[in-house]
């Protein structure tokens, strides 16, 4: 069977930005084992650096970016090139994530369809302007992309719900594949307590809440060093959250990392104590699932896609992600219970291997593709 995977995907396959890269590198990488699956790679780049190239065993196709905005590109000159490039490939099924999704409606070619995230949802908390009408347009173009697919790939639970009542074609649950190297990180021991987190640095990431429930981790007396991973996506936000950890007086227990790699990430899971997201809107966090195959305790927002990761006693925390006090109880008592952390470690990494293997993650996908070619 030929499968045409559209997605982000990255000039380096060892070096994905962002979670959707990194799922499309962990999956087609998990598919091309399968000896009855021909896989192509299409995905869209600024300037074509090379129509064609060749990664394990898959062929990666990278066509010019036709619109300069996203929408642009899902719904107009993009879609066009999209489809006349996909009947000329002619693959059995097509598998689109994320707003690659929207860019291949329409077309006649069996479909299925992985939704990553909720544009419309990401924009009401991104502390844009124009945000509640920029998301009232997204969701009228999202659902009715939803609504085309004959198959769809639902990451989460949380996903499944707000498909309701919309999507038309069959559901079918499969969770994120993570890399496989995740799973072999062991602790490291460290002079102090570390906690980590892997996220941008904005509003929906809701760093300045961490920093506060910090803030009063520390002025309880727990010594403790908080790392921060990810890009500062607006200048601004990033002042407010840098002048906020001078005036707590955290220079020396805040770290702000920037953009890291995926073995940066794989390392700084070594050292950490507890995995740490108070995000206000996500799916199925990678930042999570990393963390619980590397078998660290996580603290996490006790809504949306989360809770359907975490089990909230038994492998982390669930929080409210406006409350500090509430953010740095939970940190507090896994820092200073090292046997609560054991179990909820070993939890952690079983649950992981079970729904985030990529070995596993890839069997049920192909099920789906065998499914929609028939």
């Amino acid at each position: 069977m030929k499968v045409a995977i559209v997605t982000a995907f990255p000039e380096d396959p060892e070096a994905p930005r962002g979670g959707v890269e990194a799922v499309s590198v962990n999956l087609t990488r998990a598919l091309a084992s399968f000896d009855d699956l021909k896989l192509d790679v299409v995905t869209t780049v600024p300037a074509s650096s090379g129509p064609r190239s060749e990664w394990n065993g898959v062929t990666i196709h990278r066509l010019p970016r036709r619109g300069t905005r996203i929408l642009t590109e899902a719904i107009g000159a993009g879609r066009r090139q999209m489809h006349e490039f996909l009947h000329e490939l002619r693959p059995d099924v097509v598998h689109a994530h994320d707003v690659y999704g929207l860019m291949v409606k329409g077309l006649t070619i069996p479909r299925v369809f992985t939704i990553h995230g909720f544009i419309y949802g990401d924009t009401i908390v991104s502390g844009e302007r124009w945000a509640h009408v920029r998301s009232w347009i997204w969701r009228r173009i999202e659902t009715s992309g939803w609504a085309d697919h004959q198959h769809i790939v639902s990451i989460s639970p949380y996903v499944r719900e707000r498909l309701a009542g919309i999507a038309t074609g069959t559901i079918h649950d499969i969770d994120n594949p993570i890399a496989e190297s995740f799973f072999d990180i062991r602790p490291v021991d460290t002079h102090r307590p570390i906690v980590f987190s892997a996220a941008l640095v904005s509003p929906r990431k809701n760093t300045l809440t961490l920093v506060e429930a910090f803030g009063r981790l520390v002025a309880r007396g727990v010594d403790a060093e908080l790392r921060l991973a990810g890009d500062v996506v607006d200048p601004r936000y990033g002042d407010r959250v840098r002048e906020r950890v001078q005036a707590l007086a955290l220079s020396d227990r805040v770290h702000l990392l920037g953009r890291v790699s995926a073995r940066d990430v794989a390392r700084e899971l070594s050292t950490a104590s507890v995995f740490v997201l108070v995000s206000l809107e996500e799916n199925s966090p990678m930042g999570i699932e990393e963390a619980m195959a590397a078998g660290v305790p996580v603290v996490t927002s006790n809504r949306c896609g989360m809770p359907y990761l975490v089990r909230d006693g038994d492998s982390g925390y669930l929080i409210d992600p406006h409350d500090p006090a509430d953010i740095a109880d939970r940190l507090q008592q896994l820092l200073q219970e090292p046997a609560l952390r054991r179990r909820m470690s070993e939890c952690s990494r079983a649950i992981a291997r079970d729904r985030f293997h990529p070995e596993s993650v890839a069997r049920r996908t192909r099920e789906v593709y065998f499914r929609a070619a028939r």
